[in-house]
């Protein structure tokens, strides 16, 4: 499925060439999900942008049908922008228009045996996104073994609050911020404050909730007892 009929027609040439594929139908990007349904292809190649239909949402309406076929999205843009959507939406291949021949029957050949290509292309953004996220919960995990207090404790220190600062916003003794810090940074893996820092901030840790710095007591200038002239015994006559 592509809008241009001369692309539509070089995939068609080099599909075509190779004895265990049949091309069974080709179209612009506006009838791509009523071909779809009418011929019931086992591999789509599906163009990601068209003028009169987004990619994505072909390919969304394509992965609703029983059976879907295997869908390769094909573009010339930069695949950044588009991997995580396509695979998200249901895409089980990526594949640049500037692919060789060789390529391209390869990979119809693994989509329709039930398999999944990346263009090169494609891989560093998959591979990226994935680490990003094993990131993520493993920070999230590892937060969530701290207590409330620990983790109120490690999100001002991700704000690059000092002990003493720390010990004021929760109302704490120094020595006791001390010690929460101590137990935060060992539960966390032995890492330092700034460690503790990239943790918090990949676990999506916010400012604890409700709380205000402690206002020191007021204190004003001791007045000195009045004190009276003491009155003469009253006596009678």
């Amino acid at each position: 499925m592509d809008d241009e009929p001369l692309v539509r027609s070089g995939l068609r040439a080099i599909l075509g060439s190779a004895a265990d594929i049949g091309v069974v139908a080709d179209c612009a990007g506006g009838d791509a999900a009523g071909t779809v349904a009418r011929h019931r292809p086992d591999v789509l190649l599906l163009d990601i942008r068209m003028p009169d239909v987004d990619g994505l949402t072909v390919l969304e309406q394509v992965a609703a049908m029983t059976p879907a076929p295997a869908v390769a999205m094909l573009t010339t843009f930069d695949a950044g922008e588009y991997v995580e959507a396509a695979l998200t939406a249901g895409a089980a291949g990526f594949l640049m228009k500037n692919s060789s021949p060789e390529q391209l029957i390869h990979a119809v050949r693994v989509l329709a045996d039930g398999g999944r290509i990346l263009a090169p292309e494609a891989t560093a953004p998959v591979i990226g996104g994935y680490l990003a996220a094993a990131t993520a919960r493993g920070a999230a995990r590892r937060v969530e073994a701290l207590t409330e207090r620990e983790r109120h404790v490690l999100a001002l220190v991700r704000r690059g609050l000092s002990n003493r600062d720390i010990a004021g916003r929760l109302h704490l003794a120094h020595s006791t911020v001390k010690d929460h810090v101590s137990s935060v940074l060992a539960k966390l893996g032995g890492v330092n404050r700034v460690q503790a820092a990239v943790v918090a901030d990949r676990a999506g840790m916010t400012d604890p909730p409700g709380r205000g710095r402690a206002e020191p007591p007021v204190r004003g200038r001791a007045e000195p007892p009045v004190r009276g002239r003491a009155e003469p015994p009253v006596r009678g006559r």
